[in-house]
C-alpha cells in the first residue's frame, strides 16, 4: 500500500513474509520516503478476547530515503514491548497477556508506516502505507486432533504428511487449562504435540505412544512452571513413561511442604504477590526434591534469573550439583537468562512482567509478579525457543533407542 499525502506520496510499506509462522523473523522495509525523514511505525492486532493491542517505534529514514531492519515486533495493550532496531520508545509492560486461543486462525497485525515521531492517537491518524500480515501457529498441513479418550481433554497435533513423527507431552502451569498455541507451534516444526491438563499426563504419554503417527520409542515431554514439575516426577519416577528427553521452563525440583505459603509469600510495592519463597531456602533433604541424580535421559533447563515465581536459578543450580554427585550430569544442559522473568514463551510475544493467577489450592485469583525486564526477557524468549527446537530435534532424531518396543517406533519422519 503507498501513501496519497503530497508530501510523501511515493513512500512504500512492505513486510516479508506477509504470511508466516509466529516464530519468524519478519523484515519491514519502507522506501522512497525523504532523507532524513521522521516515521513511526506501528503494528496493531485486534484480539479474539476483544483487546486491542500495538506497538510503535520511531525511525529516520537513511540518506536513501529508507528504513529496514525492523524485524522484531511485539504487541502490547497501548504499549510498545519487545526490541527495535533504532528505536527511541521506552519500553512498558502491562498484565494482560496475548494468548491465542483458535490456532486455527492467523493473527492478522496491520502495520502501518506514519509522518513524524508519534506516540498516540494513531486510530485518528492516515497512515502513509499499511501492510496486513498473517502470523500462525499451525503450517499448513498441521492437523488439529481434540482427543477425549479415557478421561482425557486434550489436543494433537500432527504435522504435516505421513509420519511416523517423534511426539511430545506438552504442559502448562498451575491454572490447569488446555492452552493449544505452544504444541501447535511444535507441529509446525515437525513433532507431534499433544497438549493437556498437567494432572492426566501418564494417560496422555499411553495416548501419544499408541498412536499411528508418532514414533513410540520417541516421546519427550515440556513444561512450564508447575507442568514443569509434572515433568520432573514424570522423568524420574515413572513406570509408564519412558522419556527421551523433557525440557523444563521456570520450574523446581523441590515439593512444597503444606501450610507453609502465608508464612513465605512477599509483596511487591505494587501490591503484587511473589510466591517464590514458597521453595527456598532449597532443602537439603532428599525426601523434599525429586531425586534427578537418577534420571536416565535428557534434561533442559530454561531458567529466568529474575524469576519471581519460582526459583529457577537456585534449583538449575542445586539440580546440577545433584546430578554431579550421582555422575549423570552430561544429561543437564542449563540456559540461563539474566533480567528474565517466569513465564519464558514462544517468541515475539509480549512480555508479561505480572498477571492474574489462580492460586492451586484455593482457586482465589491473586496478581502474581512473573518478573524481567522487557527487552532482556524478549532476547531470552527468542534466543531459548531456538535452543529448544535444537535440543528436540538432537534427542528425538538422534537414532538411538529407549528400549521401547511399540509396533509404530521405527522410521520416525
Amino acid at each position: 500500500y503507498v501513501g496519497s499525502n503530497p508530501l510523501t506520496c511515493c513512500v512504500s510499506l512492505s513486510v516479508h513474509p506477509s504470511r508466516g509462522l509466529m516464530d519468524e523473523k519478519f523484515i519491514i522495509l519502507v522506501q522512497k520516503a525523504l532523507p532524513g525523514f521522521q516515521l513511526t511505525i506501528h503494528a496493531s492486532y485486534h484480539c479474539e478476547d476483544g483487546n486491542s493491542w500495538e506497538a510503535f517505534a520511531h525511525y529516520t529514514a537513511d540518506a536513501g530515503g529508507t528504513v529496514n531492519s525492523v524485524d522484531k515486533f511485539v504487541l502490547l495493550l497501548h504499549s510498545f514491548t519487545g526490541y527495535h532496531d533504532g528505536s527511541t520508545v521506552e519500553p512498558q509492560t502491562s498484565s494482560r497477556q496475548l494468548r491465542k486461543k483458535n490456532v486455527q486462525t492467523p493473527m492478522e497485525v496491520t502495520i502501518s508506516v506514519y509522518q513524524g515521531h508519534q506516540t498516540e492517537g494513531f486510530v485518528d491518524q492516515v497512515p502513509l502505507a499499511s501492510v496486513l500480515v498473517e502470523r500462525w501457529y499451525m503450517a499448513p498441513g498441521v492437523h488439529r486432533i481434540p482427543i477425549t479418550e479415557e478421561g482425557l481433554t486434550a489436543t494433537l497435533f500432527l504435522p504435516a504428511g505421513p509420519g511416523p513423527f517423534p511426539g511430545l507431552l506438552d504442559l502448562w502451569g498451575g491454572a490447569g487449562q488446555l492452552v493449544e498455541y505452544r504444541a501447535a507451534l511444535l507441529a509446525s516444526h515437525g513433532i507431534a504435540s499433544l497438549a493437556l491438563d498437567y494432572l492426566t499426563s501418564k494417560t496422555a504419554y499411553r495416548v501419544l505412544q499408541k498412536h499411528p503417527q508418532v514414533c513410540g520409542s520417541r516421546i519427550a515431554m515440556l513444561g512450564l512452571s508447575l507442568g514443569a514439575s509434572f515433568t520432573l516426577k514424570m522423568a524420574v519416577y515413572s513406570q509408564v513413561m519412558k522419556l527421551r528427553c523433557a525440557v523444563c521452563i521456570g520450574g523446581s525440583h523441590v515439593q512444597p511442604v503444606d501450610g507453609s505459603v502465608e508464612q513465605k509469600t512477599r509483596f511487591s510495592e505494587q501490591n503484587e504477590t511473589i510466591f517464590r519463597d514458597l521453595l527456598l531456602p532449597i532443602p537439603t533433604d532428599p525426601s523434599l526434591k525429586v531425586d534427578v541424580g537418577q534420571l536416565q535421559c535428557a534434561l533442559l533447563l530454561v531458567v529466568g534469573e529474575d524469576d519471581q515465581n519460582w526459583p529457577a536459578a537456585e534449583s538449575a543450580k542445586d539440580m546440577k550439583e545433584m546430578m554431579e554427585r550421582a555422575g549423570n550430569s552430561h544429561l543437564l544442559t542449563i540456559l540461563s537468562y539474566p533480567k528474565t522473568g517466569h513465564r519464558i514463551e514462544p517468541p515475539y510475544t509480549p512480555h508479561v512482567r505480572a498477571g492474574i493467577f489462580r492460586t492451586v489450592d484455593t482457586r482465589q485469583k491473586v496478581m502474581a509478579l512473573w518478573g524481567g525486564q522487557t527487552v532482556e526477557h524478549s532476547h531470552a524468549q527468542e534466543d531459548a525457543w531456538k535452543k529448544i527446537l535444537v535440543f528436540l530435534r538432537e534427542n528425538l532424531y538422534d537414532g538411538t533407542d529407549t528400549g521401547v518396543t511399540t509396533s509404530n517406533q521405527d522410521d520416525c519422519a
